[in-house]
């Protein structure tokens, strides 16, 4: 009997040893997240916008190897790649999923029905079909919305008149394969000859069509509009090389563009979207459900202005514009 409660205490002592080595897939006081970004862990975008989400996580006292347990994918700037990676984490039986984009918020709906979801920066989620309203998405999924349902294509067009005299044909360089764009495009095509304007409608799914449509973009017209999905964000600095070697006043939805020389921006602030975003993953955490908490408007937008492309361009930036922008580089 008492060799074989020995052996007993030796078998219990190996399954206990293989334990701790799988620990916070077994201890519940660990919550195992996953956090699939749009873009690679040394892109510009992670190293701003991500770093103060996790910052925000952190005052809220979830710290990664501590209570928290993060599986973390990049799809490096290629939204196709997202329903793999989704299909990845919901694998590993993640209580929740964090995310960005529009893409990324259509993928995650699609890999799972059942783990919340968080996406901290997508386009118009009813237009879309990411979620049945603002105020009560129901489901498994919410976050913040970048405020493109409050007329913000009217916004662009409009700063592109002011920057740009006699201005009476914008090129619209997107990617129709992004949900997002689609949306934006039909909106501004409603919205362009109410303010006089024609559009000229540009397809690039992906960088090797970048060269010819800003090539098509300055025969047709005076200024672009560029609707920047992670595909084309990823190329930024190739896209306003481009906008300044064509001589083509730029405006874009992504602020990172002008800090990298582009002509103008006006977009949310993103930081303060991803600070809050972190707000949201704390509060179900703590047991809300994703599908009760209303996907939040941005609350701040920003123009920012860039005066040294403005003169390259040898155009004039009027005061108009620059005393509504919150920033102008100089």
């Amino acid at each position: 009997m008492g060799r074989s409660l020995a052996l007993l205490a030796l078998a219990l002592s190996a399954v206990l040893s293989i334990g701790e080595h799988s620990a916070w897939a077994e201890d519940r006081s660990v919550v195992r997240s996953a956090y699939v970004s749009a873009f690679s862990p040394s892109s510009t975008f992670s190293s701003r916008f991500e770093q103060a989400f996790w910052a925000r996580l952190r005052e809220l006292g979830w710290v990664d190897g501590q209570n928290l347990a993060v599986e973390s994918r990049f799809a490096d700037g290629q939204i196709e790649r997202f329903p793999a990676l989704m299909a990845e984490v919901v694998k590993h039986k993640v209580d929740i999923i964090v995310t960005y984009t529009t893409p990324g918020a259509i993928a995650a709906k699609n890999a799972t029905s059942t783990i919340p979801i968080v996406d901290l920066v997508m386009g118009d989620p009813v237009a879309t079909g990411v979620a049945a309203s603002l105020a009560r998405p129901g489901g498994n999924l919410t976050g913040l919305s970048m405020g493109q349902s409050e007329g913000i294509e009217g916004k662009w067009l409009e700063l592109l008149q002011e920057a740009v005299p006699r201005l009476s044909t914008v090129a619209v360089i997107a990617n129709t394969d992004h949900a997002m764009s689609r949306v934006n495009l039909k909106r501004l095509e409603a919205i362009a000859p109410t303010r006089g304007l024609k559009l000229r409608i540009l397809d690039v799914r992906g960088p090797e069509a970048l060269d010819r449509a800003f090539e098509q973009a300055r025969q047709s017209a005076q200024a672009v509009l560029v609707l920047a999905d992670p595909n084309m964000i990823s190329q930024q600095r190739r896209i306003v090389a481009l906008a300044a070697r064509h001589r083509l006043p730029d405006m874009h939805i992504e602020r990172d563009f002008v800090d990298a020389g582009g002509l103008m921006a006006y977009a949310p602030d993103y930081l303060v979207m991803f600070r809050r975003g972190a707000e949201y993953v704390d509060k179900i955490l703590r047991g809300a459900k994703a599908g009760d908490l209303p996907i939040e408007q941005p609350t701040k937008f920003e123009l920012v202005v860039n005066l040294k492309a403005a003169k390259a361009l040898g155009i004039t930036i009027p005061e108009s514009i620059l005393l509504r922008a919150d920033e102008v580089i100089r």
